[in-house]
């Protein structure tokens, strides 16, 4: 299990554009979420150890903000000729098992991941009103092994701040998780 930590985008980075499918045909893009007070892009996968390990509290944490004005949105971006468990075909039952009410989306052609400089599944960009980026980092220190339950602690206290307009009081420690499984002409520089 490879242990790759997130890059730690620059806060206030503007959410970079996008426009990608679920896997049931669908398309989704950054401005169909302009009515969100908050903006939370996730990075994750369907086969990873560390996703695995967080995604109940994934999808509770999802379920708990919607009605509190932060839109969830997770992306794939694994290469799926080698890694076909994250093919969408998967994706759509990856959906109902963990229980996920947002969009899960496709990034095909490893874009999206390289414009948010994406590096591990899970990887976190939680957005303010503007879409300037206020936290990237740790979902909680829940980690596969530890026995430490996955709660979202970190995220759900740098949410509460993003909804209440208050800069993120939390130290921003780096996710950690599996390496993106990037195409062999894609392998990023950062």
């Amino acid at each position: 299990m490879a242990r790759t930590p997130s890059t730690m985008l620059e806060l206030g980075t503007k959410a970079p554009e996008f426009n990608l499918p679920d896997p049931f045909g669908h398309h989704y893009a950054l401005g169909d979420f302009e009515d969100a007070e908050a903006l939370l892009i996730m990075f994750i996968c369907n086969h990873c150890p560390f996703v695995i390990h967080v995604r109940e509290a994934i999808a509770a944490f999802a379920r708990d903000y919607s009605s509190k004005g932060l839109a969830v949105i997770a992306i794939n971006s694994n290469d799926v000729e080698a890694y076909p468990d994250d093919s969408p075909e998967k994706m759509a039952a990856e959906i109902k098992i963990a229980g996920y009410s947002f969009p899960y989306l496709y990034d095909a052609t490893q874009s999206v991941a390289k414009a948010f400089k994406a590096a591990c599944t899970p990887d976190f960009f939680l957005f303010d009103q503007s879409r300037a980026l206020a936290y990237r980092g740790q979902f909680d220190r829940s980690r596969p092994g530890t026995g430490v339950p996955a709660t979202g602690h970190d995220m759900r206290l740098a949410a509460d701040d993003v909804l209440a307009g208050r800069p993120v009081e939390i130290e921003q420690i780096p996710s950690l998780g599996c390496n993106i499984k990037w195409l062999p002409e894609n392998t990023p520089d950062y």
